[in-house]
């Protein structure tokens, strides 16, 4: 039998008592590992955390916990080569895929370390300027931010292993509360991996940080008021989470990052010789491949002016007919595979509905695969949609079909297209793409209601924008409706999540002693 994961709770490493859960290969279809959480006692491992890992960290100034952070980050980087080798085994991506969540993880410590440093050596946050509760200034209220005394629950989507980990663990940490993961399933090796290289390098203090890979069972059970918990993954479930007694009755805090039909958007200003309409190609290709498209902020849904449709859909998939496929470890393939079996098989599923409310532009499902076997390898290769009428195509605005697939749409004029993109519903990001700075603007501000990100793509930011579906720590991560209605990163604004806000009414004496 393959090797059983230990999951790391209550200050020791513990293996499930059941015989686990397998992880395979998504090319190869070998079993790699096991999971297990069978049989933990996860009353005392919270309690542990809450308890010991909460007030060792509290006991910490925010410039002290930042370092914690860099130092994490020396240990990450010591080990990336084996981060790699999981990542190609385990997600089956290949190696620019694997770095946007092993390296962007680490990037995104890298930059709440520095944030940290900034804050200084205090305890708590103010939270705005004194304020004034009567004609003598001597008695004054200021409003201060503290770290919960709770613990921090993340249960993880499977596309982000590393990178999904460390975007939430980095304020957690920074802001002075212990952090247990659960990471999704299929992918959890790589996660336990990272976490088991922290602990053993003993960088944090004794409970600050653990892991629970296999099931989630019982564990919204061990909630109490002052914990918080951040999901990532499907709606169904988080509707699951929002109903359960913890946030319901004991008011546990709860960020939500759920399904997301995420657009680009061509200005009617841009024609198809123009410098946009080809960063607008370029771009949607790659939102479709990178990662095979399992990333949540892809994008699922193409807006371009009726006179453009037939052009975009031949560029674009130009562009798709040159996307090789397969195997991750041989240097020929640019796009690896689906996660699973179970992935493969619901991107398969989505996709047939789709095809019955659009036409096939360019079909990956017949592209031969390289170094695999497609009897055994959860890969497909992406495939263009199209709908001419695009108001008539209500499933395209509302199914996601969470791989390399995205739709192309025709709109009349700009107000067409926004109100065409909000059929979204909420999402977490869209894109724009055009070269009059005036329209971009205000497209940008009529989106934003609707969206958690609005990247702006013209000309002149050609080689410097960071791309639609990056997330970068300085920038909010989340969105409205259907996306959640979560926010993560931010930058500092990600600490806001995990500490409370209190109204201190005293003297100015005492007001100036506050640490």
């Amino acid at each position: 039998m393959t090797e059983l994961l230990s999951d790391y709770l209550g200050s020791k490493w513990q293996a499930g008592s059941g015989a686990g859960t397998a992880l395979f290969d998504p090319v190869l279809g070998d079993e790699l590992v096991r999971v297990d959480a069978t049989g933990l006692d996860l009353p005392a491992g919270f309690a542990f955390a809450r308890e010991q890992g909460g007030a060792a960290l509290r006991a910490l100034t925010y410039r002290q916990r930042a370092a914690l952070l860099a130092d994490v980050v020396k240990v990450l980087q010591a080990n990336r080569d084996a981060y790699y080798e999981i990542a190609t085994a385990n997600s089956g991506t290949v190696k620019n895929d694997s770095a946007v969540d092993i390296d962007g993880g680490i990037f995104t410590l890298g930059t709440y370390a520095k944030l940290g440093d900034t804050l200084g050596d205090r305890h708590y946050l103010p939270d705005g300027e004194a304020a004034r509760l009567g004609k003598d200034p001597l008695f004054q209220s200021q409003h201060v931010l503290v770290p919960t005394r709770g613990v921090a629950l993340f249960i993880n989507a499977f596309n982000f292993p590393g990178w999904g980990l460390w975007e939430k663990a980095a304020p957690a940490l920074l802001a002075g509360v212990p952090v247990i993961v659960k990471p999704a399933t299929a992918t959890a090796w790589l996660t336990q991996r990272m976490v088991r290289d922290v602990v053993e390098a003993g960088v944090l203090p004794t409970g600050a940080l653990s892991v629970i890979c296999g099931s989630s069972a019982g564990l919204l059970d061990q909630l109490q008021p002052f914990d918080v918990v951040s999901f990532t993954g499907s709606a169904d479930t988080a509707a699951v989470i929002r109903s359960h007694p913890a946030i319901a009755e004991r008011s546990v805090r709860v960020n939500i990052e759920a399904d997301s039909i995420n657009s680009a958007v061509l200005l009617s200003q841009a024609g198809p010789d123009t410098a946009a309409f080809d960063l607008l190609v370029k771009e949607v290709v790659r939102e479709m491949t990178v990662k095979s498209g399992q990333k949540c902020t892809a994008i699922r849904r193409v807006f371009v002016p009726d006179a453009l449709y037939g052009q975009a859909a031949e560029a674009i998939g130009a562009r798709l007919s040159k996307v090789t496929v397969g195997n991750p470890r041989n240097d020929a393939v640019r796009m690896g595979a689906l996660v699973s079996r179970a992935q493969f098989d619901a991107v398969t599923e989505g996709l047939a509905t789709l095809r019955q409310h659009a036409q096939v532009l360019h079909d990956g499902t017949r592209q031969p695969l390289i170094d695999a076997d497609p009897a055994v390898a959860c890969c497909i290769g992406p495939t263009l949609l199209g709908a001419s009428d695009a108001d008539a195509a209500a499933a395209v605005h509302d199914t996601e079909v969470f791989g390399p697939v995205a739709t192309l749409l025709p709109y009349r004029d700009t107000t067409h297209a926004l109100a065409l993109v909000r059929r979204g519903q909420g999402s977490l990001v869209a894109s724009l793409y055009g070269s009059d700075a005036a329209a971009l603007a205000a497209a940008a501000v009529e989106l934003a209601g609707s969206h958690g990100r609005v990247h702006v793509i013209s000309p002149d930011v050609a080689q410097l924008h960071t791309g639609h579906g990056n997330v970068m720590p300085q920038s909010l991560h989340g969105g409205p409706g259907r996306a959640g209605g979560g926010e993560e990163l931010g930058g500092l604004r990600a600490l806001h999540f995990y500490h409370r806000r209190s109204a201190i009414q005293a003297s100015t004496g005492v007001l100036g002693t506050l640490a």
